[in-house]
């Protein structure tokens, strides 16, 4: 059995209300997994190295619900389009590149270096249509120690000729993958993802619905992200109640764990479905801000009981550091709660960095908290440059609080994945 003790502030939220804080204790991990927290050292580990963080904040790594893998490049490119428009001039042009696998490597693996640099330790990602690029990311991220569900998109209408594919090759390759890499790592999975149901025909849902069923896969897609779209799928699907029927109909839809970005324009109903099916919104801020799109009412979603984590959503968003989304999320509430006429609360900072922690990680199974029986992902943060103790003692929480909003990548000092330290990726 191999045994990691760490030692310093070890800060979680094992609900949205509160944050839990263990002042300078020992945090117990056993074959990856927390056994406990404790302010003295039991007497059985007592011979054990302890790795003495004292005065450090021990938090768990942020979960990324949501990002596409090939549109790195265009990080910060394109941000006075709406969604359509923007996907047409920036996107698409974009991902075609990744047929090229020499391309795709060079993109992928600055991509997982700085996933890892900002402490995103989980992460659900949509990779292109190709086959090969997609096989090359899973690659890279088994060898990086982090932890993700990648999907190959599937598109086989409404989008350029060269990235629009055949539906049975399409559903060929998605199975192929399946098949090689559903087994191949403990931390590096499968997921099926239809971009979008305007670039998705009915056969070809159909099918991936069928795979998701078949082999026990997750989904991963869009919903209600901007109004144009929202129309456009109400004209693809008349017969259709709403958005989120048409992804039921096929098995999309919580038939298997399934997590849908944006959420922005649920009707009741909408919610209510994913609320019974236990679908995931991934509130991607950053990205509806960036895109004209709206504002998510998050709160709404909360008060439903439907899981919620949040998404960096590169390149609709800008920055893959999760804290700024969890600011961003926050701030986004509070212009929600006045719209609502102070009918949706905002959220707390115990909210968000639940959402980022714990909301999105239970999509991974027990990830994102440090309660017994957990998965021990977490970040050793080095708050003393933005602390000022030397002026002002602050809290632990305060200090959390601060680094969300103030800290940066260089107040991260290490970072685990499952109780193994992640160096930085090569």
């Amino acid at each position: 059995m191999k045994t990691l003790i760490l030692k310093g502030h070890v800060v979680f939220t094992p609900t949205s209300k509160n944050f839990e804080i263990h002042e300078n204790s020992y945090l117990i991990v056993e074959d990856g997994v927390v056994k406990g927290i404790f302010k003295k050292l039991p007497e059985q580990y007592k011979n054990q190295e302890v790795k003495d963080f004292t005065d450090k904040l021990i938090i768990p790594g942020f979960v990324d619900l949501h990002l596409h893998a090939p549109q790195y490049v265009n990080r910060g490119l394109g941000m006075d389009k709406e969604l359509l428009p923007w996907l047409e001039t920036y996107t698409f042009p974009e991902e075609s590149k990744f047929r090229d696998i020499n391309y795709a490597k060079r993109v992928y693996k600055k991509l997982i270096e700085d996933l890892w640099k900002y402490g995103t330790t989980s992460a659900v990602i949509f990779s292109s249509v190709h086959k090969d690029s997609t096989k090359l990311l899973m690659d890279l991220f088994i060898n990086s120690g982090m932890r993700a569900y990648i999907g190959k998109v599937n598109m086989d209408r409404n989008v350029p000729d060269e990235l629009k594919e055949d539906t049975e090759k399409s559903l060929e390759d998605t199975e192929e993958i399946i098949l090689e890499y559903k087994d191949k790592s403990p931390l590096v999975k499968p997921i099926i993802t239809p971009r979008f149901v305007p670039t998705c025909s009915e056969k070809l849902m159909q099918g991936l619905g069928e795979l998701a069923l078949k082999y026990n896969i997750p989904v991963q897609s869009h919903l209600n992200e901007n109004v144009s779209e929202v129309k456009w799928v109400s004209e693809l699907h008349p017969d259709f109640p709403n958005y989120a029927s048409v992804y039921d109909r096929y098995n999309l839809f919580g038939q298997t764990k399934t997590v849908m970005a944006h959420c922005i324009y649920n009707t009741d109903e909408e919610i209510d479905l994913m609320a019974k099916n236990q679908v995931y919104a991934a509130h991607s801020v950053h990205s509806n801000f960036n895109l004209s799109s709206g504002i998510m009412p998050v709160r709404k979603f909360l008060e439903r009981n439907v899981p919620v984590g949040l998404g960096s959503d590169i390149s609709g968003g800008h920055t893959l550091s999760i804290p700024q989304v969890m600011v961003a999320a926050i701030q986004a509430s509070k212009m929600k709660w006045l719209e609502s006429d102070k009918k949706l609360m905002p959220l707390t900072i115990a909210e968000a960095f639940y959402l980022a922690t714990k909301g999105g990680g239970s999509f991974f199974g027990k990830v994102g908290s440090f309660e017994e029986g957990y998965d021990l992902d977490c970040l050793i943060i080095d708050d003393s440059t933005i602390n000022n103790s030397d002026i002002r003692e602050l809290s632990v929480e305060e200090r959390v609080q601060r680094f969300i909003y103030l800290g940066d990548d260089r107040n991260i000092i290490e970072r685990y994945v499952k109780g193994e330290k992640i160096d930085r990726p090569q």
